[in-house]
């Protein structure tokens, strides 16, 4: 067995071609996805909006938007708008002069104006409806203490100190922050397809391996099969042997773009090596069976960041099935979830799959009997 280990591991790498599409391309096609998408990160971060405030009586009197515009507008990392507190008349003239994106106006109802439809407008729209929700509920909750209050026989009541006791209940800081810089980088989905698409390759080098040990297939083939050696245990340590070599190429992979690409994939490093070892495994095992790999990589994202959201809404049970998909969703899931329930179903999933092609790989090859080669 380790004859047969050290001898497959010294032909994968005097095989060229297999070292290129397994070392190599991998690092080409992360130089151009760098290349490409180096810049979008901040491309996609939240400019903060400019907006006026029209600063009436109303507005005064309305404590929860006050609080809330300035909790929005302080100088910080989290700062969305830049307020400048004016007349109504002065609001028309910036927002005429393209100067602000609109302007928030208090009356009886609150009054939103801006002159066109788009990204930093709907925000604000966004913004000025959360702020109406909390003043309604603050409302109906002050209304609901007070009859409890009155139901009690207590007409004495201060409604400066219920109002600050309502208040207290609900959470009167602003959830809205730019994390775009930091969570919605879309260009890493990229990155974790390539490598699902370097992890699968590890399907080409099973069955470079495997058509090798077969006699129907070359000269190699033959002797193997006169050999006393069994051939589980030649099967077993070619594929220790490809998915060591797979797994070198994987290591440069993420060694290129970690420290001189500098790609961020977050602060779960075991478990990232983790899903690349298994995925990787999943590679070579569905290289025993079937070469769909490219295929995958298609389907998972690689041609295209929505391609994967296309496949997941209309058929998905194809990506539930696509190793590519499972192991660039495991990412994903590191990525962007706080919890790693996601995760685990992803790299249980590849581990079943993984299983399933050894299975059928091993039985296929057992059952295998030649007359004349």
């Amino acid at each position: 067995m380790l004859h047969n280990f050290k001898y497959t591991l010294k032909t994968l790498f005097k095989n060229k071609i297999l070292i290129f599409w397994t070392f190599a391309f991998p690092l080409i096609m992360a130089t151009f996805f760098n290349m490409a998408f180096k810049n979008i990160t901040n491309s996609e971060k939240l400019d903060i909006i400019d907006i006026a405030v029209v600063n009436n009586e109303e507005y005064q009197n309305n404590e929860i938007y006050r609080n809330t515009l300035e909790q929005l507008s302080d100088s910080n990392e989290d700062q969305l708008f830049n307020i400048v507190y004016v007349d109504e008349q002065q609001a028309k003239e910036l927002l005429n002069d393209n100067k602000i994106t609109g302007y928030i106006k208090l009356e009886e109802t609150t009054k939103i104006v801006f002159k066109e439809n788009g990204i930093n407008e709907t925000i604000l729209k966004y913004v000025t409806e959360e702020i109406e929700e909390k003043s309604i509920m603050i409302k109906n909750l002050s209304e609901q203490e007070i009859e409890k209050e009155i139901k009690t026989g207590n007409y004495n009541i201060n409604y400066d100190e219920l109002t600050n006791k309502i208040k207290g209940l609900m959470q009167t800081e602003t959830n809205i922050k730019d994390v775009s810089s930091k969570k919605l980088d879309y260009a890493m989905i990229e990155y974790y397809t390539l490598i699902a698409m370097a992890c699968l390759y590890g399907g080409t080098i099973s069955m470079n391996v495997i058509n090798k040990k077969l006699p129907n297939m070359c000269n190699i083939g033959k002797r193997i099969s006169v050999s006393p050696t069994k051939k589980k245990t030649t099967i077993l340590s070619s594929l220790i042997s490809s998915y060591i070599t797979q797994l070198i190429g994987l290591a440069l992979l993420f060694i290129y773009t970690i420290f001189i690409l500098k790609v961020d994939y977050g602060t779960n490093t075991p478990l990232i090596i983790l899903l690349g070892m298994v995925g990787s495994l999943t590679g070579l095992s569905l290289g025993l069976l079937i070469g769909i790999t490219m295929l995958g990589c298609f389907l998972s994202g690689m041609m295209g960041i929505t391609m994967k959201y296309i496949i997941d809404k209309n058929i998905p049970l194809i990506n539930k099935l696509n190793p590519a998909a499972i192991i660039t969703d495991g990412f994903y899931s590191l990525y962007y979830y706080d919890t790693l329930d996601r995760y685990w179903y992803n790299i249980i999933s590849l581990l079943i799959i993984s299983l399933i092609l050894i299975l059928i790989s091993a039985n296929s090859l057992r059952r295998q009997k030649y007359d004349n080669i």
